[in-house]
């Protein structure tokens, strides 16, 4: 065979197979033809289209610096040795300024002996858990640093006692549910301002002045309607331990 005749008939058989081959796809079946994105179910399309619901964040724990602490004196006149600082707030509570009306106190204004700091935040504690719907206490003045007087140049109308960290101020809890004080005695919920009343009570407060207008009642003694006080009730417990 001559020697340029032998490449001619190899590239013609690889062109008639390829031609071949091109053919026999043209009757086969190619892929399926796309159909379009499958329509989602009524709950799924409901999810697709609904907002996912914001998650709140988890309220920090409160941070105390716990010591061993000692009132010298009165509830109206002494002072207040190793005191503790309640913090701005927790997860069950809050602390307000009266005088800006606003969260949280300053911090000069929340200092207390370590009993009643304690035995605040247990009572806040089990008040939640007994009503989880419920806003966080709102917790007003304790005391100052070192106690002593917490009269009107502290802010209208100031104290007549606060003054050894064994007294606390308690904004009764709003029927609106708003962590902020009531100003005025048909906002509060009478329901709500009650258990806290009776829980101050059972912790072995010595005094619980509440407002003439409040409803809230407790043994003949302890309970105490008390003026300026239809926004909060005043817990005081005494000087020496009571065991409680």
């Amino acid at each position: 065979m001559h020697p340029f005749i032998a490449p001619l008939i190899v590239s013609s058989t690889i062109a008639a197979l390829a031609v071949a081959s091109v053919i026999a796809g043209l009757g086969q079946p190619g892929p399926a033809p796309s159909a379009g994105p499958v329509p989602l179910s009524p709950a799924a399309a409901r999810a697709e289209t609904t907002p996912r619901a914001k998650i709140a964040p988890k309220r920090p724990r409160a941070a105390v610096r716990w010591r061993q602490s000692r009132s010298v004196g009165h509830h109206s006149n002494g002072s207040l040795n190793q005191g503790v600082q309640l913090p701005p707030s927790g997860e069950d509570f809050l602390t307000w300024d009266f005088v800006r009306e606003s969260s949280p106190n300053r911090h000069w204004r929340r200092w207390g002996h370590d009993r009643l700091i304690r035995k605040t935040l247990r009572i806040a504690k089990g008040h939640r858990r007994m009503y989880p719907d419920a806003p966080r206490l709102v917790i007003g003045d304790i005391s100052r640093p070192r106690g002593k007087n917490f009269g009107p140049q502290f802010g209208e109308p100031g104290h007549a006692s606060h003054q050894v960290g064994l007294d606390v101020d308690i904004y009764y809890p709003r029927k609106d549910r708003r962590e902020i004080q009531p100003f005025t005695a048909a906002q509060i919920d009478r329901r709500l301002s009650q258990d806290l009343v009776n829980r101050f009570v059972a912790a072995g407060a010595s005094k619980v002045f509440v407002g003439p207008n409040t409803g809230l009642t407790g043994p003949k003694g302890v309970v105490v309607p008390l003026r300026l006080h239809d926004d909060h009730l005043h817990a005081r417990f005494p000087t020496k331990p009571s065991g409680r």
